[in-house]
């Protein structure tokens, strides 16, 4: 329970809510220490916590479960290849992060202040089956215009059907977008995931990688700086396959590979549809 269910007007629990509310119910002052060491006698522990995005739709998070299984044994039968895209931002000034230091001593990060616009920004596309990862740094912010030319180099790169899956962003939409979508013999489907899904995008883990390895706790002052640092980590990513796919393993695919049985049945049954017909 949280601590407000006692009356404290505080969201979470720490040494000062347990001192607080010993000092309500018992008329005694407790040390940090003690407080600290009642936390762990309890069974508390010191996470980093993740959003639970109340406007997801449950729903329609179960509905896109089964939508991929379906997309993924298609994609096995007639050899397409699946992406999972989004976009991300780097600024050039520090990414702080969690960081070791001795007992007693500051945890700081030097810091040059750079303005808001000195930043670099990209899309990204990762396949889980072989661990390809696709990068493109944009000029300025994300558009239909831009994701257009992002799907026109993963298209040039990659000549067999394709299945791009990524978020309803407004950049994953337009008139250039719809435009590009009628290109006669594309060969590609895009498939959107359900609103306030970030946890089924494969894609995610790349930019957290990226905050990980190459950004945290690191203020590089430009634009160009952050473009020469995070463009080096995606030039050694070919030889690190084998953790793409690792890291960007999402609860998507455990969930769909149960109902993987299920779907490649579905697909053999005379009434059902072509796998392929969204591609264009």
């Amino acid at each position: 329970m949280p601590p407000r269910t006692e009356g404290i007007d505080l969201a979470n629990w720490n040494w000062k809510v347990v001192r607080e509310f010993v000092r309500r119910r018992c008329g005694l002052i407790l040390s940090r220490s003690s407080c600290l060491n009642y936390l762990h006698r309890l069974g508390f522990v010191l996470k980093r916590p993740k959003k639970r995005l109340l406007k997801a739709d449950a729903v329609r998070r179960e509905e896109f479960v089964r939508e991929y299984a379906l997309v993924w044994a298609a994609a096995q039968a007639t050899g397409a290849t699946i992406f999972f895209a989004d976009e991300a931002h780097f600024y050039a000034d520090a990414d702080l992060h969690g960081k070791w230091v001795l007992r007693g001593e500051p945890a700081l990060v030097d810091s040059t202040s750079p303005r808001w616009g000195e930043k670099a920004s990209y899309y990204s596309a990762v396949c889980l089956e072989t661990g390809e990862v696709e990068v493109m740094e944009l000029d300025g912010n994300s558009s239909a215009e831009t994701s257009v030319r992002f799907l026109q180099q993963l298209r040039a790169n990659h000549p067999g059907p394709l299945i791009m899956i990524w978020d309803n962003g407004p950049a994953h939409s337009g008139e250039a977008l719809r435009s590009y979508l009628s290109t006669p013999n594309l060969h590609l489907r895009l498939v959107r995931l359900p609103a306030y899904s970030p946890d089924f995008n494969a894609d995610e883990a790349i930019w957290g990688w990226v905050r990980e390895e190459v950004t945290a706790n690191t203020c590089f002052g430009t634009k160009a700086k952050v473009s020469a640092a995070v463009g080096q980590f995606f030039r050694d990513l070919p030889a690190r396959a084998e953790e793409v796919k690792r890291r960007c393993r999402t609860i998507l695919q455990v969930r769909a590979e149960a109902l993987a049985p299920v779907a490649a049945a579905l697909l053999q049954t005379p009434q059902h549809v072509d796998p392929t017909l969204a591609l264009v």
